[in-house]
């Protein structure tokens, strides 16, 4: 069996820094009959947050074990994050989605498919041309073992893969990796993760959802305000106020509320 379902159509997302040409390919793209949904993005950190948004559909695929995307049809030339460096971080997720790459370009095309990409389309395209490149989509997909299948083709994320977070910052936008973030601080709608290097970073992606997505990853839930890597706890003691744990080797102390005392003892002691 495959992971593509014959009877359900294509999610995908469109990615391009020019809004006439973003335009025209969501046209395109919505007008072929296997296309069920089209994300539009206008660069690649838009992109990147949208696969990490709370959208319900995206959030039941990856419970499925699937890419919260089939597809992704992106041009190359952007602003901050490049497409082909974006390509780069999508074909690191567990499963990936397919590539497609959209652009006036032609120089890139070795690199692209290097990187996996099933096709390579130059601008402007038509919308045969395009069809095509989604029937290329089609067929990677059907050659891929459903959730449940072949585990090396179709497993599910496993906790050890590193999710990557985007950055913006003074037009830059940078990759955080999950592995280098020692505690999460809740900043309203925002949140702040310090990383191993002593920097922190503000990212819009609220506390509790990176609870869910992180959980398995090793993280957990200290305190409304607090997110902290499990392995990087060193010492559990109770402080002015109540219970407070230390990070690292630098007395760094974060509190720990009441409601969270029991469930971070039962990790730490591994019940």
């Amino acid at each position: 069996m495959s992971a593509h379902n014959e009877t359900r159509r294509l999610v995908v997302l469109a990615v391009d820094d020019e809004p006439h040409g973003l335009s025209l390919l969501v046209e395109s793209l919505q007008a072929n009959p296997h296309i069920g949904r089209v994300f539009a993005a206008v660069d690649a950190a838009e992109a990147l947050r949208l696969l990490a948004s709370d959208d319900e559909e995206l959030r039941q695929r990856k419970e499925r074990g699937l890419p919260p995307i089939d597809a992704v049809f992106a041009d190359l030339q952007m602003p901050g994050l490049s497409g082909m460096e974006m390509a780069r971080v999508f074909s690191a997720l567990n499963p990936a989605p397919v590539l497609v790459f959209v652009t006036g370009h032609a120089s890139e095309a070795v690199n692209a498919f290097d990187l996996g990409a099933v096709d390579y389309l130059l601008k402007p395209c038509n919308q045969n041309r395009l069809d095509r490149a989604v029937e290329r989509v089609l067929e990677k997909l059907r050659a891929v073992p459903a959730p449940g299948g072949h585990p090396a083709a179709a497993a599910p994320a496993k906790p050890d893969d590193d999710e990557v977070i985007p950055v913006e910052l003074a037009g830059t936008t940078k990759l955080v990796p999950r592995s280098t973030v020692r505690w999460v601080e809740a900043q309203g709608d925002y949140a702040r993760l310090f990383t191993t290097d002593g920097n922190s970073h503000l990212v819009r992606i609220p506390l509790t959802q990176l609870e869910e997505r992180w959980e398995k990853a090793g993280f957990v839930r200290i305190h409304r305000s607090f997110l902290v890597a499990l392995n990087l706890i060193t010492e559990l003691r109770m402080g002015q106020g109540g219970y407070q744990v230390v990070i690292g080797n630098e007395e760094k102390l974060l509190p720990v509320s009441r409601r969270h005392t029991r469930e971070l003892k039962d990790r730490l002691t591994g019940r």
